[in-house]
C-alpha cells in the first residue's frame, strides 16, 4: 500500500489505525477523530466448519457491521458499502446466515438514515485468497496428493482479485441507499472439474479407476458441516440488470427496524450470560430464511425473514 502510494505521488496522507471492528470503542473513536466518506467493510469468516463450530464468534462478524454501520449512521458518512466475499443467498449454516443477518440490518440502517447512502454486494470466491480452494489444491499437488474433495457434485462460483475489485467499486458508485447488488460471476465451476484442471496444468495426469498409473488422486471426504452443494446468491428477490453489464441489483424482504435492534440487544445479554451458542443459532433460525439451526438441535421450519423473536 505505500509503495504504491509513493508510485502515484499522491499528496493525500495515509494513516494505519489498528484495532478491532467489533469493538464499539475503537469505531467510536475512529468516528470520532477522522471525517470519513467512504467505507469497504470487508471483514468476513470464509471456512464454513470453524464457524459452524463457533458461532458466538460468528455473530461477532455481524455485530461488527452493525457497530460500522451504526456509527456510519450517526455521523452521517457519505457511502459505506458492504462487501461479502461469500455470497449468502439462502444460508443453512451459521457463517452465511450471520452475513445475511448483517444485510438485514444494513438494510434496516439505510430506511432509519437519509443522510448515508448503505450498499451491500455478493459475490461468490475469490481465486487465491485466503480459504480459497485454490492454494490447498495447489500445496496437495505439491506433496503428491491425493486431492480432498468434499462432494464430486460440489460447484461454485470464481473471481479474481483484480474483476472483484473493479466491480464493488463501480457498485459502490451506483447505490442511491439500500441496495443489495450481485456481482455476474459468469458460469458454476464444478470443483472436481477444478481439481482435475489444476492436475493437468501442472503436467500430471488424474489418477483414477480408469487410469490407475496416474500421478495425483481425488478423493472424496464428505461434506464438512453447514457445507452445501451449490452456491445461492439470491433469496427471494429478483435480480435486475444496472447500467453495468456484470452487475445486478436484486430487492430482498428486508426486516423492522426496531424489532432487529431489540432481538440484538437481547442477544448481547444471553452472550454475556454465557449462554450465547443456542441463542445464536436460535435468533438466526428465526430471522434468516433458509437456516434452520439443525447442527444445533433447533427444529426445522425457519420462519421467513423478518419474523421477530423475544428471548427470555
Amino acid at each position: 500500500m505505500r509503495g504504491a502510494h509513493l508510485r502515484l505521488n499522491s499528496q493525500a496522507r495515509l494513516e494505519f489505525i489498528l484495532g478491532s471492528v467489533a469493538d464499539a470503542v475503537t469505531i467510536d473513536t475512529l468516528f470520532g477523530n477522522f471525517r470519513i466518506d467512504t467505507i469497504y467493510h470487508a471483514a468476513a469468516y470464509k471456512h464454513v466448519p470453524i464457524v459452524e463450530q463457533n458461532p458466538l464468534e460468528g455473530h461477532a462478524q455481524q455485530r461488527a457491521r452493525h457497530l460500522v454501520s451504526r456509527a456510519c449512521g450517526s455521523a452521517g458518512t457519505g457511502r459505506p458499502l458492504h462487501s461479502d466475499l461469500h455470497g449468502q443467498g439462502r444460508a443453512p449454516h451459521v457463517m452465511g446466515a450471520t452475513k445475511r443477518m448483517a444485510e438485514l440490518v444494513v438494510q434496516a440502517l439505510a430506511e432509519a438514515h437519509s443522510g448515508p447512502v448503505f450498499s451491500m454486494v455478493r459475490f461468490g470466491n475469490v481465486l487465491g485468497s485466503s480459504g480459497s480452494v485454490v492454494p490447498l489444491f495447489r500445496s496437495q499437488i505439491e506433496n503428491g496428493g491425493p486431492i480432498s474433495l468434499t462432494h464430486p457434485e460440489v460447484t461454485r462460483y470464481f473471481m479474481t482479485i483484480k474483476e472483484a475489485v473493479h466491480l464493488v467499486i463501480q457498485e459502490g458508485g451506483m447505490a442511491r441507499g439500500g441496495e443489495v447488488f450481485v456481482l455476474d460471476m459468469g458460469e458454476p465451476v464444478k470443483i472436481k472439474d477444478l481439481a482435475a484442471k489444476m492436475i493437468h496444468l501442472s503436467g500430471l495426469s488424474v489418477r483414477d479407476a480408469s487410469n490407475p498409473q496416474g500421478d495425483i488422486a481425488i478423493e472424496v471426504v464428505g461434506l464438512r458441516p453447514g457445507e452445501k452443494l451449490y452456491e445461492e446468491l439470491l433469496i427471494s428477490g429478483e435480480a435486475t440488470g444496472t447500467k453495468h453489464p456484470r452487475i445486478c441489483q436484486v430487492r430482498e424482504d428486508g426486516a423492522d427496524g426496531s424489532l432487529l435492534d431489540a432481538e440484538l440487544r437481547a442477544l448481547e445479554n444471553a452472550i454475556r450470560a454465557k449462554s450465547g451458542d443456542f441463542d445464536v443459532r436460535l435468533v438466526l433460525a428465526r430471522w434468516v430464511r433458509g437456516y434452520t439451526g439443525a447442527a444445533g438441535g433447533i427444529a426445522a421450519g425457519a420462519a421467513p425473514d423478518g419474523q421477530p423473536l423475544t428471548l427470555h
